[in-house]
């Protein structure tokens, strides 16, 4: 069970469900364009659900707020309030709208906002609710509206208002139904679920009411507010009805572990018996690579359970509770063995887990007794209660629950309590405390106590350090919910103990999670297994609570202007009011650390927040202090945006399939199904750390100027707007044939533009991008419109016109999309824009290669060809340019610009393995006729049968097997040493060619050494074969090049330890600009910038004529690839978490102008050498630069 956790999904303005109102302090009025009635947008890859074509797409929701629910002191101090004519009234619509939608309620009263002022409901699994405070005795009128995803349109409910008539005080609830305004609305004691006592003579709208005193209600808690089975019938005999025959399996077309579970639960009727399926699914599985498979069907599967969705019944047995938690024990010991390994995707694994601990009883000592809870026993044959009662007690709750126990115990027994203690005085003061005693007894047994309780169930087995955080915590809680309560209290001194409360929440759950770093061993005894948990539901329960305490402080946020108001502090130069929301942003990363999501990358982006944070404006450089303090901020929080956005990914990879299988074959509701990972997402704590990053992100764009687009390839073009989850061949619509505007979720950075499709004009990535990332650059080559998009609220813009001929202006000074007639598919179709928006040209097509660019090479003669030698013909472009750029190394170190910058630069040795060398080796092993014939097929293979994917496997396959002669390893040995670690490169005939980059289309392998030959002659066929990949051939397709003519060199390199990549571009892509050299700069190997890796780059514009580097943007990589000298030379790199606030280029102005500088000057330079415009690959080794690669500029 969730027995910590309650989904309730709003706007960030709403209240929680825990309390009649938020913070007074916060509950302020605004009109409809401030920020409070703001469209919040889940993290842009966060909700991308399978629809019935099981195609993906973006939907935009309200944000959401959990609320732990607490013990029923609440009670007292709202009664007080709700004895002077008020009423509490919670208002539930049964209705599911479309993603993305928001239902709202306006009515005549204030509450309601005068018919002027939209309230919002809150989203959950069973229709949109809200709680109200209202004058009793008044009548009111009232109607449900949606505002539609666009936040503009509202579709009202047909027919009359609504009317209702208010009784002068209490607590109720009511259901209504869409559109059916003229249906007799009930009005219930809020818990209850039905009428006991009518209300005066009722009331015109039909409503009947039961006027009960508040502060004697008993609280619903958590557990049973999240209950969607069965409503519970008290019976006065064994009159159990079964309702199993009601259920329905399916398990057509079920295998492996989804039948097995299934089957399983046919075979069992009660509870126990379905904790037993589970374990047996688990510790099956244990060893498998299905592991993680069975945790996930185990998590949604119990969580049905316990929400009632899947129900339990007697089967004829008895079990008492012991059993159930014995099995409970079994499942719990090797939940925590499986955290505690290291193989096999453990983070994923851990996240699963985690939301399996809610779902399972406890195993304390006196539960695994052998006659447990025998309180409620007693209880029934009390003589001071009446018979019926007696009996009802007896049959439906103790017999029950000591013969086959379930969740439903525990929703009849507090039912039974809010029934028991509604009338004052009614049954004997004795009774009732026992029953009391007994349903915390239950709940503890279904650990669905409070977060309060479960906390004083661990205090005595922790240490004085622990307790000390916990009564911290527990008293800030406590003065927290009392000034929740207040009237008159002052906004500065909530936030303050706000933020008290989350700074000893962090303290105390990190105390609890290091209490289980340790793990759990073989013999622990019993009482430690059940004490160990208690410590981990509380570790989860503090997570859940974390949640709720930011999404009050995101209301306070926004209580003060949001988004808008840290945007004029930030402008001011006041930046000291970013300090709790940077300070809040950092607990809740923090908190995705424990959770044991990405713990390195959380502490790194805490380290980088707060050193922003505490080192406030910069104020030294040349640059402006306040843009460089919001580039830095900015490249922090689109790194924990990311964060985000990965969690949701990763729920939506491995969820939404196997909750659709499972759910359809054991007759789960649709809809349930359906908004199972929405639920999973929204409700936790990940979501509330994205809605946190949402206004922050948008201050600090405003503060530096950026509306959240970023041009890589200007123009203007018109076509239909497309989207797709990525650029793939096949994923266009066959139905149209004019030109295409493709909207991509995500790439990778290697794809290939037109192989996807030669109608692509225009391309809008919703992710951020290098500049100078393959795809990057054959986009430029191609002449597709390329930008990227960051701004969720352009995001939304760009979703209504989805199927429609639009219109996309890119330029330097910003990007247009529009709706746009038909008639402008009669004019050009792309347009490359100068810095003013002129036209330049107007090419009609992507550029076509000619194969008279190069020429076929000659047989080869040499095994090697020494890198100063080597020329196109023998041995490609790229190795030819590298040639002549180890030539002008030795000039560079006597240039100097005109500021007196040096141009020196070094290029690594190497050498070439020229053209000719893999058709040596195909001769050798005899294959060279397998080779000419699958050629020859490729040459014209189809692509919708999958034929060209199974030749181009046969190709690869074959080179791949191949190893080149001894004598080329040999003559390396003359130039490299025999432990050098080498990066063995491609350089085909057909690349680094003027209109032709083939940037990243072929394999390079880094970290090879010459003393493996195995794994070296591995290393050079590999880049042969990747001669041959499915988009290689289609890129040469495109280009008009025989597949014939195509051949590959292998240029061996020494391999470098670089500090810092770059890619340097001599003409601005973007504004044309031949005065500057851009710069875009990565940590470690240049990789991670070529792969188009998920992140931003360092990027610097600097003058050739001047000393002026201006900073662009910030990195944000979450990741930099090293090569050790002690690792082994196996072609593989290491990866390492970056910690930017350690970086010298992101902290140290002086070493970022000054490196801004030499590498303009180097730039330079190159460019004069090589006649033209170049894109130049280099990197920084301790103080030296090294060119390892210089390629013509596409145009």
């Amino acid at each position: 069970m969730d027995s910590l956790r309650v989904l309730h999904c709003s706007n960030s303005s709403s209240t929680g469900s825990t309390l009649p109102t938020q913070f007074k302090f916060f509950n302020k009025t605004y009109s409809n364009d401030t920020p409070m009635n703001r469209r919040v947008f889940l993290p842009r890859r966060e909700l991308r659900f399978l629809d019935q074509s099981r195609q993906y797409s973006r939907i935009v929701c309200g944000a959401s707020s959990v609320e732990t629910r607490e013990e029923g002191k609440r009670e007292e101090k709202t009664g007080s309030r709700l004895r002077h004519g008020k009423v509490w009234l919670r208002v539930r619509l049964d209705h599911q709208v479309n993603f993305g939608e928001q239902v709202l309620i306006l009515g005549s009263s204030k509450e309601l906002g005068l018919w002027k002022k939209k309230v919002p409901l809150n989203w959950t699994e069973n229709g949109w609710t809200c709680e109200l405070e209202l004058r009793g005795g008044n009548a009111m009128e009232f109607k449900f509206v949606i505002l539609e995803k666009d936040q503009q349109k509202m579709a009202w409910e047909d027919g009359n208002n609504r009317v209702l008539n208010l009784p002068k005080r209490g607590r109720y609830e009511m259901v209504c139904h869409w559109n059916m305004t003229e249906e007799a609305v009930n009005l219930l004691p809020f818990g209850s679920e039905e009428n006991v006592d009518e209300f005066g003579d009722g009331t015109e709208n039909g409503s009947t009411v039961v006027d009960v005193d508040p502060s004697l209600e008993v609280d619903t808690s958590p557990f049973v507010q999240q209950w969607q089975g069965v409503d519970i019938s008290f019976m006065r005999s064994n009159e159990h009805r079964s309702r199993e025959r009601e259920r329905k399996w399916d398990t057509s077309g079920l295998e492996g572990l989804a039948l097995k579970l299934v089957e399983g639960d046919q075979n069992a009727r009660n509870w126990w018996r379905k904790l037993e399926v589970v374990r047996e699914l688990i510790v099956g599985s244990l060893q498998s690579k299905d592991r993680l498979e069975a945790l996930i069907y185990s998590a949604i599967y119990l969580k049905w359970i316990n929400t009632g969705q899947i129900p339990c019944f007697e089967d004829g047995g008895h079990h008492r509770p012991n059993r159930h938690a014995e099995i409970s024990r079994l499942i719990f010991r090797e939940l925590e063995l499986i955290s505690s390994r290291k193989d096999a995707s453990p983070q994923v694994e851990v996240l699963v887990i985690r939301k399996i601990h809610p779902c399972l009883p406890s195993f304390k000592a006196e539960f695994t007794a052998s006659v447990p809870l025998t309180r409620i026993r007693d209880i029934a044959h009390r003589g001071d209660i009446p018979h019926d009662l007696k009996q009802e007690i007896k049959h439906t709750i103790q017999n029950k629950l000591h013969r086959n126990a379930g969740p439903e115990d525990l929703i009849a027994t507090e039912a039974m309590l809010a029934r028991i203690t509604k009338n004052p005085g009614e049954y004997s003061e004795a009774f009732v405390e026992q029953f009391k005693i007994f349903h915390h007894e239950l709940k503890d047994f279904f650990n669905a106590g409070s977060l309060a309780e479960q906390l004083e169930s661990i205090r005595e087995s922790l240490d004085k350090r622990s307790i000390s955080a916990l009564t911290s915590f527990l008293e800030y809680k406590k003065k927290l919910d009392k000034l929740q309560e207040s009237e008159n209290a002052v906004e500065s001194r909530a936030i303050d103990l706000l933020m008290n409360t989350l700074q000893s929440l962090v303290s105390l759950r990190e105390a609890i999670a290091n209490g289980l770093e340790s793990g759990l061993r073989n013999d622990a005894p019993d009482a430690a297994i059940a004490m160990r948990q208690k410590w981990r539901l509380c570790e989860i329960g503090l997570e859940d609570y974390c949640f709720v305490l930011l999404s009050r402080f995101l209301n306070s946020i926004e209580a003060v202007g949001g988004a808008h108001w840290l945007a004029e502090n930030a402008g001011s130069g006041n930046v000291s009011c970013w300090n709790d929301p940077l300070t809040a942003l950092m607990i809740g990363i923090r908190q995705l650390g424990i959770s044991g999501w990405k713990k390195e990358e959380c502490d790194a982006i805490r380290n980088e927040l707060l050193s922003w944070k505490e080192g406030g404006l910069p104020r030294n450089g040349g640059e402006d202090g306040k843009t460089i303090w919001a580039l830095r901020l900015k490249a922090t929080l689109d790194r924990a945006r990311r964060l985000t956005e990965e969690y949701s990914e990763e729920l939506l990879r491995i969820f939404p399939q196997k909750v659709q299988v499972l759910g359809k074959a054991l007759g789960i509701p649709e809809n349930s199904v359906r908004t199972y990972t929405e639920a999973e997402i929204r409700a936790g704590l990940i979501f509330q750390v994205s809605k946190l990053c949402t206004p922050l992100l948008k201050a600090v764009r405003s503060a530096v100027g950026s509306e959240g687009w970023d041009v890589l390839v200007p123009g203007a073009v018109v076509g239909t707007l497309v989207q797709v989850e990525s650029i793939v061949p096949g994923s266009l619509p066959s139905s149209i044939t004019g030109p295409i505007i493709l909207v991509v979720n995500k790439a990778d950075g290697d794809e290939e533009v037109t192989a996807a499709g030669n109608n692509i004009v225009g391309v809008i990535l919703l992710q951020e991008l290098p500049h100078l990332s393959h795809l990057g650059v054959r986009a430029r080559q191609e002449r597709v419109v390329f930008v990227t998009c960051e701004d969720d609220d352009k995001v939304s813009e760009i979703q209504k016109l989805k199927g429609k001929y639009s219109r996309l202006e890119a330029s330097p000074t910003g990007v247009n999309i529009c709706q746009s007639s038909d008639n402008s598919k009669d004019g050009i179709t792309a347009k490359q824009l100068s810095s003013n928006g002129s036209s330049m040209f107007e090419p009609s097509r992507p550029h076509q290669f000619s194969g008279s660019a190069f020429k076929p090479p000659g047989t080869n003669k040499r095994g090697v060809v020494a890198l100063i030698d080597a020329d196109t013909e023998t041995s490609g472009a790229k190795a030819a340019a590298c040639g002549r750029l180890a030539s002008l190394a030795a000039a560079s170190d006597k240039v100097y610009s005109d500021q007196g910058v040096p141009a020196s630069f070094k290029v690594p040795a190497g050498a070439v393995i020229p053209f000719g060398s893999m058709e040596l080796a195909l001769a050798k092993s005899r294959s060279t006729e397998t080779f000419e014939s699958l050629l020859q097929q490729i040459e014209t293979a189809k692509l919708d049968n999958g034929e060209l994917d199974k030749l181009c496997l046969e190709l690869q396959k074959l080179i791949s097997s191949l190893q080149p002669p001894e004598e080329i390893t040999e003559n390396l040995l003359k130039i490299f040493s025999k432990n050098a670690r080498l990066i063995v490169r491609s350089s085909a005939n057909v690349e680094d060619l003027a209109g032709m980059s083939a940037a990243g289309l072929y394999e390079s392998i880094p970290n090879v050494s010459p003393s493996n030959p195995i794994i070296f002659g591995n290393a050079i066929s590999r880049v042969w074969a990747s001669l041959y990949t499915r988009r290689a051939i289609l890129s040469r397709r495109a280009a008009n090049v025989p597949q014939k003519e195509a051949t590959m060199a292998v240029l061996v390199q020494e391999m470098l330890q670089p500090d810092l990549s770059f890619v340097l571009h001599t003409l601005s892509p973007t504004d044309r600009d031949s005065n500057f050299v851009e710069a875009e700069i990565a940590p470690g190997l240049g990789e991670t910038l070529a792969s188009g890796t998920r992140g931003t780059p360092w990027r610097l514009s600097c003058a050739k004529f001047g000393e002026a580097v201006k900073t662009f943007a910030f990195a944000n990589f979450s990741e930099e690839m090293l090569v050790l000298n002690s690792g082994p030379a196996d072609g593989e790199v290491i990866r390492l978490t970056v910690d930017y606030s350690k970086k010298p280029l992101t902290m140290d102005p002086v070493f970022r102008r000054q490196l801004g500088q030499r590498l303009c000057a180097v730039g330079f330079f190159l460019e004069r050498k090589f006649g033209g415009p170049q894109d130049v690959e280099g990197c920084l080794v301790g103080k030296d630069i090294y060119i390892v690669q210089t390629r013509p500029q596409p145009q």
